[in-house]
């Protein structure tokens, strides 16, 4: 004995209503406020012309189904004139609309088709003519389809898809002697185009996404440059730093007993002046001990300055690069930030010239008037194949490296391609390098 089905009914009904409300809600969406994935048609286009493709095509459309429906609604289908010209033109003119709002357009275009398709039931039509949708009608409905599927989601798609069904449904058994069975080719054809597009669609934004995101990772990379070089140049300054504060704290103990007679209380000052310089090297240790990443807990050899870039030059030429120095330095002795930075910025632009022009031709200029250091190298173009470059090869980080040595020191960087296919590196360096250097970033 079969139980009774009654008490599903109400079940279904609750399903059937759900569904309903759903569909309603993704039909109306556009309505409300324009769709989240409602990108430009071909807006990431680099051409002009390809970004007013859609605008054209839908122009082009309208000016050329407009006549052609109010032709046949009026001589083939027997629709009085004016209101042949109000459907047609409802039928037709919202493609124009859909180029930037699909969505409002079908409800325009799918409301026009079945008030036409309620008008031609009664009409004194041709033997053998499509009901309930003309020709007409379908290649229209077909192209606006086009741009609901390059423009909506796919839950929206699917609503439409539906909604076209049902109303083809709805006419076929209002009428099963009038309808041809165009209402299912126009069900067939619309899925057809509404999944190839709507394709399109999940493609191109997930280009978008991959363009974004590959500029964000970019972003990423630059900004983990700078910061691991940022982090390299504050270790190498730890040691001139810390031989400062160690000079400091000698010349504080050391004071009571080569300046003789010292009143207490200088005693008691110089004493406090050791005391704070031990403090901050110990505070200086502990840095460099957060400063210190993997693999550099090695990195305790003097900071090396410009009276070694003879050593980096005599490498270049080992490496393959026909390298000359030229080198005029002041009497007196460079800061030792400055001597640093200035060793830094050749040797990364030599490790830059055995990387990028193996072969080149070399000259490295490092001259000072007094207030400046001026660094030059200058290369030819390349002339064979890289070779490995002995001594210390730079940090890898090119001009984001020389940039932040340049900042930290207040000085400028002039660096860039010559006409012969070379390259130029010039930076001018403060002797006397302010406190705190503007950061341009």
């Amino acid at each position: 004995m079969s139980e009774n089905p009654r008490p599903m009914l109400p079940h279904l009904r609750r399903r059937a209503l759900h569904t309903a409300r759903r569909g309603w809600g993704f039909l109306t969406a556009d309505l409300r406020e324009p769709s989240p994935s409602t990108a430009p048609l071909l807006g990431t286009a680099h051409k002009r012309w390809l970004r007013m493709l859609p605008y054209v095509v839908a122009f082009a459309a309208v000016a050329a189904l407009l006549p052609v429906t109010i032709n046949v609604l009026t001589n083939s289908y027997g629709l009085h004139g004016a209101l042949a010209g109000a459907l047609a033109t409802a039928q037709t003119a919202p493609l124009l609309l859909a180029v930037t709002r699909p969505l409002q357009a079908w409800w325009i275009v799918y409301g026009a088709d079945v008030l036409g398709a309620v008008a031609l039931m009664g009409a004194d039509r041709t033997e053998g003519l499509a009901w309930p949708w003309p020709p007409m009608v379908v290649v229209g409905y077909l192209l606006l389809m086009a741009f609901v599927g390059l423009r909506e989601p796919r839950r929206t798609l699917v609503a439409v898809w539906l909604a076209t069904g049902a109303a083809g449904l709805v006419f076929e058994l209002l009428s099963q002697t009038l309808s041809d069975g165009v209402h299912v080719l126009l069900f067939v054809l619309t899925g057809v185009v509404l999944v190839v597009a709507g394709a399109l669609r999940e493609r191109g934004d997930a280009q978008r996404r991959l363009v974004a995101q590959e500029t964000i990772s970019e972003s990423e990379r630059s900004r983990r440059t700078l910061l691991e070089e940022r982090t390299r140049i504050a270790r190498e300054l730890h040691d001139v730093v810390a031989h400062h504060m160690s000079v400091i704290t000698v010349q504080a103990d050391s004071a009571p007993y080569r300046i003789e007679g010292l009143p207490p209380a200088a005693h008691e000052e110089f004493a406090a002046i050791a005391a704070g310089a031990r403090e901050s090297l110990n505070e200086m240790r502990r840095l460099l001990t957060v400063l210190r990443s993997e693999g550099t807990e090695g990195e305790l050899t003097p900071q090396p300055g410009l009276s070694r870039v003879q050593q980096l030059v005599e490498a270049a030429v080992r490496a393959g690069v026909p390298a000359e120095l030229a080198m005029s330095l002041p009497a007196d002795a460079l800061p030792q930030s400055v001597d640093l930075s200035a060793y830094r910025i050749v040797q990364e632009a030599l490790s830059n010239v055995v990387r990028h022009a193996p072969g080149a031709s070399t000259k490295v200029s490092i001259t000072s008037d007094g207030t400046a250091l001026t660094l030059l190298v200058v290369n030819g173009p390349a002339d064979g194949p890289a070779a490995p470059l002995e001594s210390h090869p730079g940090t890898g980080h090119g001009l984001v490296g020389m940039r932040e040595r340049v900042r930290l020191t207040g000085g400028e960087l002039d660096t860039g391609a010559l006409p012969d296919g070379g390259f130029r590196v010039a930076a001018r360096l403060p002797l006397n390098p302010p406190v705190a250097p503007k950061d341009p970033s």
